[in-house]
């Protein structure tokens, strides 16, 4: 059976609006599509020196991998790219940020520095979900646009892990800071990366002479050289935040009642996570997830299968209790509640669902006792 190649042979044109910037490693313009009357950042891989083009070429391709499967709004997004192996180049066609790096943001807008800090760990959050170390972290690799939103840009020395070994230091870059102890050790790793996102924003304080800044600390923590006595990951620090956001929110007891109800009945689903399932902990998605399971299942009195709930909140492998019945009405009434709340409450919400969940048993998606040989 022949395989079908589907080949798209007309040239889509681009107006150049004006250069956005040169580096080591290329150029950067802004574009127009006319077609559809929006503006992109073409990024083209151009090293200054010709020795240097074949042997980081592969790194081009690999940040066009990278940001393939990455979808957060604290991050770049990537439409489209164009490869030329013959010649060792490339372009990458992204959204078009308009603002300005981090720290000529936070200097005219002081007032945003707890905001801002909470968008890059929510961001960095989701990078290392997703096992991807971003190991260039900067202040113009920070990007915050005009309505406020933190954009992680330039992954062109990300990295995605795999295994313990990735996480060997293996580039060397002039860092604009203290490096951390994890440096003697020949390590960089996701609690490296927890150091230099403090040290960015501490540096930032100290210069701007900030008094807003509210998670000293965390920043404390985040910031030891010794990773022994660093705070593990991001995610703890983003718990750590919302932990503190809470202090001044309060729930009625409806809101607390339906809440128990609900975090009930998903826990009780559940028999083991595969240890690698991740919880899935934007607000937006998993709120439409839980509208498409209620408008699939809505003349039901009961889910199909408590499946349906649980695929709502884990990505990823895990077991569940198939006698456990799920009125489709809790659903109906999760999500308007769910819909009804601030954000604030909403990552509440998430946060306490996921601390639930955090206990329920933990198990190796190949046991040894299954190999049959």
């Amino acid at each position: 059976m022949s395989e079908d190649i589907i080949e798209f042979t007309r040239k889509k044109p681009f107006k150049k609006i004006k250069d956005i910037g040169e580096g080591a490693f290329g150029k950067t313009v802004l574009l127009r599509d006319e077609t559809i009357d929006e503006d992109f950042i073409c990024k083209k891989y151009s090293p200054f020196s010709e020795k240097l083009k074949e042997e980081y070429y592969k790194n081009f391709r690999d940040e066009i991998k990278l940001l393939h499967i990455l979808y957060h709004k604290n991050i770049v997004r990537i439409f489209n790219y164009y490869l030329y192996p013959e010649y060792f180049t490339g372009y990458i066609l992204m959204e078009y940020i308009q603002g300005e790096n981090i720290e000529k943001y936070i200097e005219k807008s002081p007032e945003q520095i707890n905001d801002i800090f909470f968008q890059l760990i929510n961001g960095f959050k989701y990078l290392e979900e997703h096992n991807i170390l971003h190991r260039d972290i900067r202040p113009y690799n920070i990007m915050v646009d005009n309505s406020g939103l933190v954009k992680i840009i330039d992954f062109g020395f990300g990295k995605k892990v795999h295994y313990e070994k990735d996480f060997n230091k293996s580039i060397t870059l002039n860092w604009w800071c203290e490096t951390p102890d994890d440096f003697l050790d020949k390590t960089y790793n996701f609690k490296t990366e927890v150091y230099f996102i403090a040290k960015l924003i501490e540096k930032i304080i100290i210069e701007q002479n900030i008094q807003e800044f509210k998670f000293k600390e965390l920043l404390s923590e985040m910031t030891h050289k010794d990773p022994v006595n660093r705070i593990e990951s991001f995610n703890n620090c983003y718990k750590k935040i919302l932990n503190e956001q809470t202090l001044d929110i309060n729930f009625n007891e409806f809101e607390i009642q339906l809440y128990r109800e609900f975090s009930h009945t998903l826990y009780s689903t559940l028999s083991a996570i595969e240890s690698s399932t991740k919880f899935i902990n934007d607000s937006d998605k998993i709120l439409r997830k839980l509208e498409q399971l209620y408008k699939s299942t809505m003349l039901e009195k009961f889910l199909p299968s408590p499946v349906l709930l649980s695929r709502c909140f884990l990505d990823g492998a895990y077991t569940y209790n198939q006698d456990y019945y799920i009125e489709v009405n809790l659903i109906k009434n999760f999500i308007n509640l769910f819909k009804s709340l601030s954000k604030s409450k909403k990552n509440i919400i998430i946060n306490n669902l996921e601390t639930k969940l955090e206990v329920v048993k933990r198990y190796d998606e190949f046991d040894v006792d299954d190999i049959p040989f």
